[in-house]
């Protein structure tokens, strides 16, 4: 482990570059490095279906991937590292494995959805459990994305984070994954794949299970991006995603028969963890103290949506019912603390390892299927968009003030919005070189 100074270094240089957890939630990557771990795992699983940024940041940028790697086993202390990666990409098992040193090693995963998942990740990895409402840090371990990982050897090396590698699939003619400027429109992205092949698209930014559906093709790609899937808005999959909180209460309250399925398919459920979605579908039908001893079995969740769109034979919506659910124990000071839900925790399920959802099949049930024959691969993009809209709100934390104003000049990679204070943020930087056309809640830049 080298000395405070130069892990002092690492640490500013990685909060200084702006680098977030690119695995979706945006949490300022600097915070999590300044853990100790005894492992690294390098998440390369990418269980949601047709996505495909992950592979080729293994397959094309695999040097920086493991200096990423070298950098914070170095940084946290850690004497083994893990990528994790299905084991249905032979293509990049093929590719990675020769150019492993000694002290990393393939984990390879099963081709089931949620595979990606942190929770999942650590237990296949260690053999142990995050406890519940902890962190993989409480138990000596560190994950990070592997696009994360390829940012951190790049902020190393003075460069900040601009680009967010998407994958950009479905209803278009050529599927691709590329590198690509935070803030760049959806239409222009969709563009580089050749037009839009469906009538009345929609757009799910993320993946089919966890994305969420936009309507907007102003609507710009963040730091967080991983994928724009364009689909026919008449879809089941998009009828199904797009269900108001008033719509899936009132058809959840009047046609759950309690058969437990979502339950017992449910992830989380299977290590132990206490969640039980059907005991949330039927504290629809109750109040008070009743109703209180039944939420609380949501707080859990991981939103994965197995329950929703995968277990539920009446095609319900007990995911979203989870989600407000967890949002109403806020609001009422009914969440547990780490300690009552480590104390309701239970043993791994003896039926876990057969309770996998394929993820062939899921792309099946999606109504994605026609889709999974084409895989999006690397595509190089040199152009430069016409104007980016860069949102200041895409990452976790103390949110940025813009640190520009309407008219200034501003090159690729300068400083255009960093947090006040002390609390816990990253800059975000300019994605091209262009005057400052517009600040408001996002700045925009034109490239003139």
């Amino acid at each position: 482990m080298s000395g405070a100074g130069d892990m002092n270094s690492l640490v500013e240089k990685v909060r200084s570059a702006g680098v977030v957890g690119a695995g979706g939630a945006g949490f300022p990557s600097y915070v999590k490095i300044q853990a100790s771990a005894d492992v690294l795992i390098a998440n390369g699983a990418e269980c949601e279906p047709l996505l495909f940024k992950d592979q080729t940041i293994i397959q094309r940028f695999s040097t920086e991937l493991l200096q990423g790697m070298a950098l914070l086993m170095d940084q946290v202390g850690a004497s083994r590292g893990v990528l994790a990666v299905k084991e249905k990409h032979q293509d990049s098992i093929a590719h990675i494995e020769p150019l492993l040193p000694a002290n990393i090693e393939l984990k390879l995963m099963p081709n089931v959805y949620p595979a990606g998942d942190e929770y999942e990740l650590v237990y296949e990895v260690t053999g142990n459990r995050i406890p519940a409402g902890g962190l993989p840090k409480d138990i000596g371990v560190l994950v990070q994305n592997v696009e994360t990982l390829v940012n951190i050897a790049r902020a190393a090396e003075g460069q900040p984070v601009t680009r967010t590698m998407v994958t950009v699939h479905g209803e278009v003619e050529h599927p691709f994954t590329a590198w690509l400027p935070i803030g760049m429109r959806f239409g222009d992205v969709i563009s580089l794949a050749g037009g839009i092949t469906c009538d009345d698209p929609v757009v799910i930014d993320g993946g089919a299970m966890m994305g969420q559906v936009v309507d907007d093709q102003d609507a710009s790609i963040s730091a967080v991006s991983s994928g724009l899937l364009v689909l026919p808005r008449a879809s089941n999959l998009v009828r199904r995603r797009s269900e108001t909180e008033q719509e899936y209460k009132r058809i959840g309250k009047s046609g759950c028969d309690q058969c437990t399925l979502c339950t017992e398919m449910c992830p989380r459920y299977l290590l132990g963890y206490p969640i039980q979605p059907h005991l949330v579908m039927r504290s629809l039908l109750t109040t008070g103290e009743v109703s209180e001893t039944l939420s609380v079995h949501a707080q859990a969740c991981c939103e994965c949506n197995i329950c929703s769109l995968w277990a539920c034979p009446e095609q319900l919506n007990p995911r979203d019912i989870c989600v407000s659910t967890k949002r109403d124990l806020k609001a009422n000071d009914l969440w547990l603390t780490p300690e009552q839900l480590q104390g309701q925790t239970r043993e791994v399920h003896s039926m876990r390892e057969y309770r996998g959802v394929p993820s062939q099949r899921l792309a099946r049930k999606l109504g994605l299927a026609k889709y999974d024959s084409k895989t999006a691969y690397w595509k190089e993009v040199d152009t430069v968009p016409s104007r980016v809209i860069i949102p200041l709100h895409q990452r976790m934390g103390q949110h940025p003030e813009p640190v520009v104003s309407n008219g200034d000049a501003v090159v690729e990679g300068a400083v255009i919005a960093a947090p006040a204070g002390e609390g816990m943020g990253v800059p975000i930087h300019a994605s091209i070189s262009g005057i400052v056309t517009l600040i408001d809640g996002f700045i925009e830049i034109d490239a003139g």
